[in-house]
């Protein structure tokens, strides 16, 4: 079971919303994933305009926790207001703290990111960070009272996978609340990686939505979490140097 705040959820794959062919093609996606949080970019959705499209009328939305993010802020006021626009239509409590700081890297801004949560906090948001692999950042906003720390796997939408699995362990054993890796998946590889690395879920959006089949995508990376999920509780063999026969070399017959 994965708890943010007061909230509980059996899956451990959260799932982006953008970028998707069609609304079909999503809502297909999402349903194949078996996700029960949706996150999406307020500034992209006109969920004040009831006449345009919105693929949220798509979706049976008693099913799912819409996590919004504020996507685009590069302040922390900015973030802020974002913030509280979701909060004004009633979509969710829950919020994805998103500050970019470099328009190249897609990286967030770690000052603005911390001044944005300090202050969603106050004002009662069940607060996610997106963040860099920065380890010390991860524990100032844990001890700050945040709900969970997302670190980036790698940039946003490269596909590069886990760049710095060093890093994104030494984040998980500090832990105190739970670590959902964010942006630069690739494959199902790299999701299981995450998981066995012993990460709380995934974040991911354009590895699915940008695959040649976004809902088989959408089924191997849920595959992907859970087995990599599993693998972490049984507790894999520890590498070595050399072989090790997996047959038991007492009493075997002998050839003479």
């Amino acid at each position: 079971m994965l708890q943010i705040g007061s909230f509980s959820f059996d899956s451990r794959l959260l799932l982006g919303t953008g970028k998707f062919p069609n609304f079909d093609i999503q809502k297909q996606a999402v349903e194949a994933s078996h996700a029960e949080i949706l996150t999406f970019a307020v500034r992209r959705m006109n969920i004040f305009e009831p006449s345009q499209p919105n693929f949220l009328e798509m979706l049976d939305l008693s099913k799912y926790t819409l996590l919004p993010n504020t996507a685009g802020a590069s302040t922390a006021e900015e973030a802020i207001r974002i913030a509280r626009l979701a909060k004004a239509s009633g979509l969710c409590h829950m919020i994805k703290v998103e500050v970019i700081g470099d328009m190249k890297t897609l990286l967030p801004d770690p000052f603005e990111t911390y001044k944005a949560c300090e202050q969603l906090l106050e004002e009662g948001f069940t607060v996610l960070p997106y963040i860099s692999d920065d380890v010390l950042l991860a524990k100032r906003l844990q001890e700050l009272g945040v709900h969970a720390v997302m670190p980036g796997a790698s940039p946003i939408g490269s596909g590069q996978g886990i760049v710095n699995p060093l890093n994104l362990s030494f984040i998980i054993e500090q832990a105190t609340v739970p670590v959902i890796v964010d942006a630069g998946i690739g494959s199902p590889a790299d999701a299981a990686l995450a998981m066995e690395l012993g990460a709380d879920g995934v974040l991911l959006n354009t590895a699915v939505s940008g695959a040649e089949d976004p809902v088989k995508m959408a089924l191997a990376m849920k595959l992907a979490i859970e087995a990599g999920r599993l693998g972490n509780e049984a507790g894999r063999i520890p590498k070595k140097r050399y072989a090790s026969a997996s047959s038991p070399t007492v009493g075997m017959v002998s050839s003479s």
